[in-house]
C-alpha cells in the first residue's frame, strides 16, 4: 500500500477518501493496481492486468488543475520542460502522463494547456526478478556481460527485467564471483532510475551513473567521454535514430570494452 499512498497524496481530499476506501475493500486490487487514470468528466478507471475497476466519480477540470499543481509543487512553470514532453516523474519514482491541448512552434511544443487527462503509473520494484536471466547475460570466466536486448510485447516487464539486471552487474554477485562494473544508464524518459530531483528512486547498484531526460545518442556519448563506463544500458529503442546512435556508441568505443544492454 505505500506506493499507492505516494500516488493518492496528489488527489483532493474527497477523491483520495474514494479511492482509499476501494483499494482497502480489494486487497487483489490493491496488489494489482497499475495505473489510476483520471479523464475531465469521465469516470475513474483503476486497471489492473486483467480488466478495469470504473469508479463512478465525475472529475471536474478545476480538480485536474488541483492534482496538477500539487504534482508541481505548487509552481507549473517551473515543471514546463517536463510537461512538454508529456509525464512527470514524481517521488518513489512513480510517473504521471499528461494530455490536453498542446501549443507548438514548428516541431517543438512550448505549451500544454487544457490539460484534460492525467495517467498515474505505479512504480514497483521487483528486486531479484533478473536472476533467472544472468546465467544468459554474465560471462563468469572474464567477469564481462554478453550483449543483450531484451523483447515482449507491451507491459510484460522488459524495464523492471533491465532495472534488476543493471542493479545486478552494477552491485556484482557475491554467490558466483562476479565483481561489479561500472554501469551507465540513458534515462531517456526517466522510467529506469525515476530520477527525483537528482536522486534515484529506484535501485539501480551502487556502480552506475544515470543520465537522463536527453536522446540516447547525446546520452551515450556524453556517458562515454565522461564517465568511463564498462556497461552501457537503454529502455526502448523505437526509432532509426535509437539505432543510428546505438551503432555510432559501438563504433567510437576507442578501443575500450563496453557491454550494452537494451
Amino acid at each position: 500500500m505505500r506506493e499507492i499512498e505516494e500516488i493518492l497524496r496528489y488527489f483532493p481530499n474527497q477523491i483520495y477518501v474514494l479511492l482509499k476506501n476501494t483499494l482497502i475493500q480489494d486487497r487483489n486490487l490493491q496488489r494489482n493496481l497499475q495505473e489510476i487514470r483520471i479523464r475531465v468528466e469521465r469516470p475513474i478507471l483503476l486497471k489492473t492486468r486483467q480488466a478495469d475497476v470504473i469508479i463512478d466519480y465525475q472529475i471536474s477540470t478545476s480538480e485536474i488543475l488541483q492534482i496538477l499543481e500539487k504534482l508541481c509543487e505548487n509552481s507549473i512553470y517551473a515543471y514546463k520542460n517536463q510537461i512538454c514532453q508529456g509525464f512527470l516523474t514524481v517521488r518513489g519514482g512513480h510517473r504521471v502522463g499528461i494530455t490536453g491541448t498542446a501549443v507548438t512552434e514548428g516541431n517543438n511544443i512550448l505549451n500544454v494547456k487544457y490539460v484534460t487527462s492525467l495517467n498515474f503509473r505505479i512504480a514497483r520494484e521487483i528486486l531479484n526478478c533478473s536472476n533467472h536471466l544472468l546465467k544468459d547475460i554474465i560471462r563468469i570466466e572474464d567477469n564481462s556481460i554478453y550483449n543483450t536486448l531484451l523483447v515482449s510485447p507491451p507491459g510484460k516487464g522488459k524495464t523492471t527485467m533491465l532495472r534488476d539486471i543493471i542493479r545486478n552487474i552494477s552491485n556484482g554477485i557475491q554467490g558466483i564471483h562476479f565483481k561489479g562494473m561500472t554501469c551507465g544508464v540513458v534515462d531517456e524518459r526517466g522510467e529506469i532510475a525515476a530520477m527525483y530531483k537528482g536522486i534515484p528512486q529506484n535501485d539501480i547498484g551502487m556502480r552506475t551513473d544515470v543520465i537522463e531526460n536527453i536522446s540516447k545518442a547525446k546520452g551515450m556519448k556524453m556517458l562515454i567521454r565522461s564517465m568511463a563506463p564498462e556497461v552501457i544500458a537503454c529502455d526502448e529503442i523505437g526509432s532509426k535514430e535509437d539505432i543510428q546512435a546505438i551503432r555510432r556508441s559501438y563504433d567510437s568505443r576507442n578501443k575500450r570494452d563496453i557491454y550494452y544492454a537494451w
